[in-house]
């Protein structure tokens, strides 16, 4: 028996509440052991800090920013509606990215590196072993698993300029809707670049949050368009 759709949506919910407070348990735990030095032998973590190019402190630059517009979208939305789960959902992101963000730029600190390089193009970090040997042309255009970086937009998954201009006039339905649609694409090139992290941060508290953000991304996917199939519409592309 098919369960109403409330309730499918209700535990997707839940599902997705949980896996949001769990990155947040793997934020709490990766800056602990990124203060410790990673490892728990007593080390300096300066002693083995990455380099200014490297895919830990690419990601951390890359996805400081990417979140940061997050976070902006999920402040837009929570004053053009008043459906309550949608502000939910937009509260729970806009929360966990940026507690995730401080952690980001609090390791770019703590490695004593810069939280902008002005000669690193975004994402130059994906697809190699330094995140400095793709002749700075970064991944700008390039498909990371279905997420794209579309023309006016700085990163795969991010809105440009006009999209957020769009979502800032919208009212109501539309307004949700719009946010879903943008969220899923935002999630879709965030849980591409944690997955490039998992794979080639060398630093185990960053590889461990990438694992944790994609988890929660994801379950953020499924909640995003049964919201979405709800409310008449679904994910662009």
């Amino acid at each position: 028996m098919t369960p109403p759709q409330g309730r499918r949506v209700s535990r997707t919910y839940l599902g997705a509440g949980a896996a949001v407070v769990l990155a947040a348990l793997f934020a709490v735990g990766a800056t602990v052991a990124a203060a410790n030095g990673g490892d728990g032998d007593g080390g300096s973590a300066a002693s083995r800090a990455p380099s200014l190019y490297s895919a830990d402190a690419g990601f951390a630059r890359d996805m400081a920013v990417h979140h940061q517009q997050a976070v902006e979208m999920s402040f837009i939305v929570r004053d053009r509606t008043k459906d309550e789960a949608v502000r939910g959902l937009a509260y729970d992101i806009a929360n966990t990215q940026a507690n995730q963000r401080g952690m980001l730029l609090g390791w770019l600190d703590l490695w004593g590196l810069p939280k902008v390089v002005a000669d690193e193009p975004p994402m130059s970090w994906m697809g190699s072993d330094d995140g400095h040997d793709m002749g700075g042309h970064g991944m700008g255009g390039h498909d990371m698993g279905g997420a794209t970086t579309k023309p006016g937009a700085l990163m795969p998954g991010m809105a440009t300029k006009e999209e957020l201009e769009r979502l800032g006039s919208a009212e109501g339905r539309e307004a949700e809707v719009l946010y879903l649609q943008l969220m899923t694409d935002h999630h879709k090139g965030g849980v591409a670049m944690a997955q490039g992290c998992a794979s080639q941060c060398a630093t185990p508290a960053e590889r461990k949050l990438a694992e944790g953000m994609v988890a929660a991304q994801r379950s953020e996917l499924t909640l995003m368009a049964d919201m979405l199939a709800q409310r008449g519409a679904a994910p662009r592309g």
